[in-house]
């Protein structure tokens, strides 16, 4: 028997590689972090060589570490950051222009031109998703509008367009494979999540030519085999996931209801809905979990923009630590925020704001703050934002969740998850495998090259690390959600131009 799989997990601001053993347990792991680009206020980018060549040696490096073979890997598992456009030549494969990254909001303009048209309701029925920069379309369409002669090009059939996985495809197969899941093609905004396929009305509508799209898979199965010329075997290609839906397979939330939070750049909440998607004009989205063996697996998500970005801020911008870890240790010095609130907002606000124009804001400032309170608020703002989702997806569901399950480098630190638990009133289920997204993503190949036969042999291996329970009560939460969400409304449209006098 094959002694690994292989999960790439190539996210915002870091390239992964972890080789886990058929039991789920790591063996190795690697991971190198790279820059993104900000070219303007509001602009986000990357260079696309940069994430495939941060891949590609983590990749070599994790084999290397432990004297492994390429033999020894039964196949490649993929998950990646989403909605991240990228587009390159077919004949060469050289990027027409850098990834436009998810949290990119250059395309705000011309999604308020497309909702005075009227768009925004045939696009949430088709897609699931709100007419917002954040998805792919918008960003697919500023390249070919920007880049001289892209749109004649592509309408030739001359380039190729792909979010982060079909990037990592081409380039493992030597420009063999061109293809998605429907995770990831889900994201795009061009894609039909009822019929599983690209809509035409959509293509229309964003002047997408689909000669330029890549193939539709399931997100288990064979998507092809990597070239010997660049990894040094051929291997089975048999899992690709958006990372947020591989998270959620990884935590195992196999059944409708369950949900998990990912603390990742941003902060991503899942909730299984099943075989029908759950279509809601209330700022959550609908998204395709996962395709296996014929049938779709649907999701409700609510999306925090600034997550784990803010604790990068709190390191790279204001210097205030060292690392992302020193967080937790500053915070405890402290038993409160003092008051004191961080609206991270650098982006603008995501689920349930869904407000570009908000920005961010510390307030509660007295004599009494110092850095230790500064530190604090700004952990809480992710449970914070956490919460105001959870309530949005209850709300939605009409049902109260009675536990969350937790994964991504956030959760762990101990307060931060102590604080989520006491401000939802709810247990917190970390996994023993903190790497949920690599493992969903090693599950989904697992299954598709017969290393697993069903979900209920993944579920049976599932291990708990750590529980952690409320120790407030509701008047506290309601309390502190008050502040929060006092805090919030202040920092909603300020980047908006004032009204005309």
């Amino acid at each position: 028997m094959p002694a690994y799989i292989m999960a790439l997990d190539q996210g915002t601001s870091s390239s992964r590689c972890i080789l886990f053993t058929p039991d789920g347990r790591i063996a190795s792991s690697a991971a190198r972090e790279f820059p993104s680009l900000y070219p303007r206020e509001g602009w986000v980018e990357q260079d696309p060589m940069t994430i495939w060549s941060s891949q590609l040696s983590v990749a070599s490096e994790a084999v290397s570490r432990i004297g492994a073979q390429w033999s020894e890997i039964a196949g490649i598992g993929i998950t990646n950051q989403r909605e991240t456009v990228l587009v390159w030549e077919r004949s060469t494969g050289r990027p027409i222009h850098n990834a436009i990254v998810w949290q990119c909001r250059r395309t705000a303009d011309m999604c308020e031109r497309l909702k005075k048209q009227g768009c925004e309701k045939t696009i949430k029925e088709k897609t699931g998703l709100l007419l917002d920069p954040y998805f792919s379309a918008t960003k697919l369409r500023y390249i070919l509008d920007t880049v001289d002669g892209a749109q004649e090009r592509a309408e030739r059939g001359e380039l190729c367009f792909g979010t982060v996985d079909s990037w990592l495809m081409w380039q493992l197969s030597g420009g063999k494979i061109h293809a998605t899941d429907y995770s990831n093609a889900s994201r795009t905004m061009l894609f039909d999540i009822r019929r599983c396929d690209w809509d035409p009305e959509l293509l229309s509508l964003f002047r997408i030519p689909r000669a330029i799209l890549p193939a539709l898979c399931p997100s288990s199965g064979l998507f092809g085999y990597t070239d010997p010329a660049v990894l040094g075997a051929r291997l089975p290609i048999g899992g690709v996931a958006g990372d947020q839906q591989a998270a959620l397979f990884g935590q195992c939330c196999f059944a409708p209801g369950q949900i998990k939070n990912t603390y990742g750049t941003g902060g991503f909440l899942l909730m299984n809905t099943g075989d029908a998607p759950c279509i809601t004009y209330n700022g959550l989205i609908s998204t395709v979990a996962w395709g296996i063996g014929g049938k779709i697996c649907y999701a409700l998500e609510g999306s925090v923009f600034v997550a784990g970005a803010a604790i990068q801020w709190l390191r790279d911008g204001l210097r205030l630590i060292e690392s992302a870890a020193d967080s937790e240790y500053m915070a405890a010095k402290v038993p409160d925020s003092g008051g004191l609130f961080v609206v991270p907002a650098f982006t603008g606000l995501g689920a349930p704001y869904w407000d570009t124009d908000a920005r961010g804001m510390i307030i509660g400032i007295t004599r009494a703050t110092n850095k230790y309170h500064l530190i604090r608020a700004t952990l809480e703002s992710l449970a914070y934002q956490t919460a105001d989702v959870i309530e949005l997806m209850e709300r939605s569901v009409q049902t109260k969740i009675d536990g969350l399950r937790v994964d991504g480098g956030a959760a762990q630190n101990q307060l931060l998850l102590q604080f989520q638990s006491d401000l939802l009133g709810v247990p917190l289920y970390r996994p023993a495998c903190i790497e949920t997204t690599a493992l969903g993503a090693a599950y989904l190949c697992g299954l598709a090259v017969g290393l697993y036969s069903s979900e209920d042999e993944l579920r049976t291996s599932r291990q708990e690390d750590d529980c952690f329970r409320p120790a407030q009560d509701a008047a506290w939460r309601d309390a502190h959600l008050h502040g929060w969400r006092r805090a919030v409304r202040r920092a909603l449209g300020f980047a908006a131009p004032d009204p005309e006098p």
